[in-house]
């Protein structure tokens, strides 16, 4: 009983170290009290939002909605409340070939399609994480634990696309058009994590107990068919086959062949996509190196997510030649920081917190990734720039919310925002110097599952 005691003491100890008492809440209520700012502030957060209390009307007004290369052309497409926006962004870029191909000035390639395909092979993929770690991780391992968070969430990648499309193709959005989940997806996804989560667990423990390959099989081919079904019931029914047919802007009739979704996408995506690879900007690591993350991945046997690790100020060169020459750029983002989608702007300055609240928000791009404090959030398409004495100036960016944000759907993005908030693009790597074509040969340094370049792009409002 005395040895408890003592040992309780010690730890009350231990516990009031540090504790806030009274004299500190004193000295906090007495510097807030001190400046009739602070008061004026909680007086206007009290029934203004903050957003609206800390915008700085200066920088609203000093962006430019106009830019010297434009290539869209297009009503914005909308992803509704899903996380889709990777998605979204790469399909815009696609159609931008395909509506000149068939001379049309509107056209969209079904994103529901893509989405089935994605969660079909993600779960194979998730199941088959788990048959194959069995052994070598234990069941509160942190990698298994992050895996389980939102297994089947909307979010990907640039290669996970690309995966998709070649193992499954493109079919018009006509073919397979959206449905109530496609657009909202929270309670279908719920479903869907709760089977994947029951079927990797099922499978650990076969494996764990020695069952056979067989009967491994078979229990990962039963939690197959029930996502399988589960998607057929949300999405409904992916097209084998496709016969497009349409009236372009000439009022000319056409019918194509009828042609595999392979076989659409090989005709009417004119980009060379296995060609194309992926740049970041990550200054928490060494540039001119190549990186992937654990289990990031969406197809068993699919090409693995790897990233070229390159200078901020080369990713913006990049960027804007290749718009420059023609073709709109995809993108990967912070799109919640310094944004206010409803006027189209994205810019560092836009919300002045330093002055409404008396502090600094100080830290750089590389402490925001350590802190947890930023990391992708979103994909968007890069289809303009305005460029002045052969430098960037300020982005058009198109988002995926179709036309009443932004000015008709698109946005103005500064140089400040997209050094600071824009982590990835998709670019060809035969337009990239010797010197980076040739970083791609690289082992690439694998990253934990949970580091924050391995967030997916997932925003939704």
């Amino acid at each position: 009983i005395h040895w408890m005691k003592g040992d309780r003491m010690a730890i009350d100890a231990v516990g009031t170290r540090g504790a806030l008492t009274d004299a500190d809440i004193r000295r906090l209520d007495a510097g807030f009290d001190v400046s009739s700012s602070h008061r004026i502030a909680q007086n206007a957060l009290a029934r203004t939002q903050l957003r609206d209390v800390a915008l700085d009307r200066r920088r609203v007004t000093s962006v430019d909605h106009t830019f010297s290369n434009v290539l869209d052309c297009w009503t914005p497409a909308n992803q509704k409340e899903t996380g889709r926006c990777w998605i979204f962004a790469a399909l815009n870029l696609f159609r931008d070939g395909a509506m000149k191909k068939m001379n049309l000035k509107e056209f969209e390639f079904s994103q529901s399609h893509v989405m089935f395909w994605d969660k079909l092979e993600r779960a194979n993929y998730l199941l088959q994480t788990f048959i194959d770690t069995a052994t070598d991780l234990e069941d509160d391992d942190r990698a298994l634990s992050f895996l389980l968070e939102n297994p089947m969430q909307d979010a990907g990648q640039w290669d996970m696309l690309v995966n998709l499309i070649n193992k499954h193709g493109l079919v018009p959005k006509a073919s397979m058009p959206e449905t109530e989940s496609s657009s909202n997806s929270r309670q279908m996804n719920a479903i869907l994590n709760y089977r994947v989560r029951y079927g990797c667990r099922v499978l650990r423990q076969l494996v764990r107990s020695g069952a056979g390959q067989s009967e491994i099989e078979t229990a990962k081919a039963g939690s197959m068919d029930v996502i399988h079904r589960v998607l057929r019931m949300h999405l409904g029914d992916p097209p084998q086959t496709v016969q497009w047919q349409w009236t372009d802007s000439k009022n000319t009739f056409h019918r194509g062949d009828e042609m595999t979704p392979v076989e659409f996408a090989s005709k009417y995506v004119d980009l060379p996509l296995d060609e194309y690879v992926c740049l970041v900007n990550d200054p928490r690591n060494e540039y001119g190196r190549t990186y992937t993350v654990q289990y990031l991945g969406n197809m068993v046997g699919g090409n693995p997510v790897v990233y070229l690790n390159v200078e901020i100020e080369l990713m913006r060169q990049i960027a804007s030649e290749t718009i420059v020459a023609g073709e709109p750029v995809w993108f990967g983002c912070d799109a919640s920081k310094m944004s206010r989608s409803d006027l189209g702007i994205l810019d560092h300055g836009i919300f002045d917190y330093e002055t409404l609240y008396g502090t600094g928000f100080p830290l750089t791009k590389s402490e925001r990734l350590l802190q947890r404090e930023s990391q992708m959030t979103h994909a968007m398409l890069l289809t303009g720039v305005d460029m002045l004495d052969g430098q960037a100036r300020r982005w058009r960016v198109e988002d995926s919310y179709g036309p009443t944000h932004g000015q008709r759907g698109f946005h103005v993005m500064t140089n400040s925002w997209f050094d600071e908030y824009v982590y990835e693009i998709a670019t060809r790597k035969d337009g990239l110097s010797v010197m980076l074509q040739s970083a791609f040969d690289q082992e690439p340094v694998v990253l934990p599952v949970w580091d924050p370049m391995g967030a997916l792009a997932l925003q939704n409002h």
